[in-house]
């Protein structure tokens, strides 16, 4: 840095450290690990869906011949290995922490897994929270896995801005609801995403519908969707909507995520797994 440096990089023609690059922030995996995919599911706020997403597309996943995984990054709120039926604490060794495994062989990392009671509330600080989530990734061996599946949190504070600064995101699959408050959900995944540099993968609506068992009739409950107008708007792909189904509830509520029937993931799959 020249001693007469104003700190003022846009009036300066010196090329001095300070003037470098920014530095990677892209954190590695642990000795022997292997990822090759990775994709975040998100929306702008909670409890539209995105655990359930996120566990069906690994289940699909891994049900299609892929090696999957999972990566709970929701904290103060996991619910992955509830969704897969896994319990009890992940184990260690000497080159990190082994990844949990569900029926079908999905690799699972929660802090569900290291707590000593499930129900124990993890209370503790943003850059904590952070901190945890990308241990999750650089020191968990994650065995050969084709596609993992990052769980966010909702909103765009440190465990997202962490997220997508360590991991390697190949793209964002973000989740809404019919609700007409979905187009500020989309317009905040879709801004983040943007500011990360992050590719939107596509756009699933949750609780789109309710079937009826008897005539087969469609009813919108929520109202009439705008899904497919809004990812127009922000030029995006809609991709999948996921009924209102007490099969489905009653299966994730019973750790049985893999034996859903999810035709209506098709399109998304078909786009992520052959891109």
């Amino acid at each position: 840095m020249s001693e007469n440096c104003t700190h003022d990089c846009s009036t300066c023609g010196e090329a001095c450290a300070s003037r470098q690059a920014p530095q990677d922030l892209q954190a590695p995996l642990a000795a022997g690990a292997s990822v090759k995919k990775v994709y975040a599911v998100v929306s702008g706020k909670g409890g539209v869906g995105k655990s359930l997403v996120t566990s069906l597309l690994a289940a699909q996943t891994q049900l299609r011949g892929y090696a999957t995984a999972v990566l709970d990054a929701d904290v103060t709120g996991p619910s992955i290995p509830q969704s897969f039926g896994v319990h009890g604490r992940a184990q260690g060794c000497d080159g990190g922490i082994i990844p949990a495994a569900s029926k079908s062989g999905v690799q699972l990392m929660s802090v569900n897994l290291l707590l000593e009671n499930e129900s124990d509330p993890v209370v503790w600080r943003g850059p904590v929270i952070a901190g945890a989530v990308k241990q999750f990734w650089s020191e968990v061996l994650w065995e050969d896995v084709d596609y993992m599946y990052v769980d966010m949190p909702p909103g765009t504070g440190d465990v997202p801005l962490t997220v997508f600064q360590s991991l390697p995101i190949q793209g964002v699959i973000i989740v809404s609801t019919p609700q007409e408050l979905v187009g500020m959900i989309v317009e905040k995944a879709v801004k983040m995403a943007k500011l990360m540099e992050v590719p939107v993968v596509g756009m699933v609506e949750n609780m789109s519908y309710f079937q009826c068992p008897d005539c087969g009739k469609r009813h919108e409950l929520f109202g009439k969707s705008r899904a497919e107008e809004i990812a127009k708007q922000y030029g995006i792909p809609f991709l999948a909507r996921i009924p209102i189904d007490s099969a489905i509830t009653q299966a994730v509520d019973n750790g049985q995520v893999e034996n859903i029937h999810a035709p209506f993931l098709d399109d998304l799959l078909n786009g992520l797994l052959n891109g």
